[in-house]
């Protein structure tokens, strides 16, 4: 069954919970607590770490209230079901709730992150390197219908390889598990997230010898969704968390790696500051930080050819739908 399928399911529960749940708001009269769902912690999001350890949503009134969802079924769980008023998750996760028809349907008001953030790793280390390389390879690749899983394939597919028949495809272990895979000797070539990609690397374990996200061009990967109840409701508070969010952006676009890492790095429990300077070099180097908080239509349309290809787009919504980008553009002005 589709991941979309599986998703919508569980949307289609959540969406009659999230009729009857109202976002609430604590603190005192000049500060506001927005509850945040990340669907993970990564270095990849380093933009809004920043922006939190360099007091912007202080300075914009606003005491973030942060838990990690560890999925991005889950972080859209906590949102639809009034857990949380703003999630960071996939762009996605907001075709499938609105593939349910959803009456109260999650849009994307800021974007995070614009492109994919995973690597391709080999284990041996090639002096020059063709995607050709990897026909009749075995290939440790991502979890079936999810966003890293779906970008490898196109990118594999645009290069000329077909995913499951010029090469041995493994999709079958655990997320957190893919890298102790691969360090035990499970396949010739593997899809990691940073940091494991640059401390593999590092390590000797494997060598990056291309990026998925340079590869697939431009994608709402993450970002700010909340609801369309909240978006009419509450645009001030949002307003104020995308100015906070795009202060952030913009520190992080004029300052070297060594000191965005210094300024994040209590995030990141038993990651050493070098090897998170690397990492927000490497994704700076190729984009991935989205400098401002405006989700472009052509990344919008990417995404649902991506979705598309891989069998995994329930339906094809317009970029207006399900992106806002009223706010970003105001906090730009």
């Amino acid at each position: 069954m589709p991941i979309w399928k599986k998703a919508s399911a569980l949307f289609a529960v959540l969406l009659l919970v999230a009729a009857s749940s109202a976002c609430t708001f604590g603190g005192s009269s000049n500060t506001e607590t927005v509850r945040v769902a990340e669907v993970t912690r990564s270095i990849f999001y380093a933009p809004f770490y920043a922006a939190v350890a360099q007091g912007f949503f202080e300075e914009e009134g606003i005491e973030l209230e942060l838990t990690t969802a560890w999925g991005g079924d889950k972080a859209m769980t906590a949102l639809l079901s009034g857990g949380a008023d703003v999630s960071l998750v996939g762009a996605e996760t907001t075709i499938y709730v609105y593939a349910q028809e959803a009456s109260d349907p999650a849009v994307t008001f800021a974007a995070l992150t614009q492109t994919d953030g995973t690597f391709l790793v080999s284990r041996e280390k090639l002096d020059s390197f063709s995607w050709e390389d990897l026909k009749g390879s075995t290939f440790l690749g991502q979890r079936k219908g999810g966003m890293p899983q779906m970008v490898g394939e196109h990118v594999l597919k645009k290069n000329g390889i077909d995913p499951h028949n010029d090469l041995t495809l493994i999709q079958s272990i655990d997320f957190g598990n893919i890298p102790s895979a691969f360090a035990s000797g499970t396949g010739d070539f593997v899809q990691l997230f940073e940091p494991q990609a640059t401390l593999f690397e590092n390590e000797g374990i494997g060598h990056i010898i291309a990026s998925f996200g340079t590869e697939s061009g431009s994608v709402p990967y993450t970002g700010f969704i909340a609801k369309q109840s909240m978006l009419d409701e509450n645009p001030e508070m949002l307003e104020r968390f995308t100015r906070a969010l795009y202060k952030g952006q913009q520190w992080v676009e004029q300052q070297p790696a060594e000191e965005v890492a210094e300024a994040i790095v209590d995030f990141f429990e038993d990651t050493p500051v070098e090897l998170i300077a690397q990492v927000v070099e490497r994704y700076h180097a190729q984009g991935s930080f989205a400098t401002s908080p405006i989700v472009q239509e052509e990344a919008w349309d990417n995404l649902q050819l991506i979705m598309e290809e891989a069998g995994e787009l329930p339906q094809h919504v317009d970029y207006d739908i399900l992106v806002d980008t009223s706010i970003a553009e105001k906090v730009m002005e």
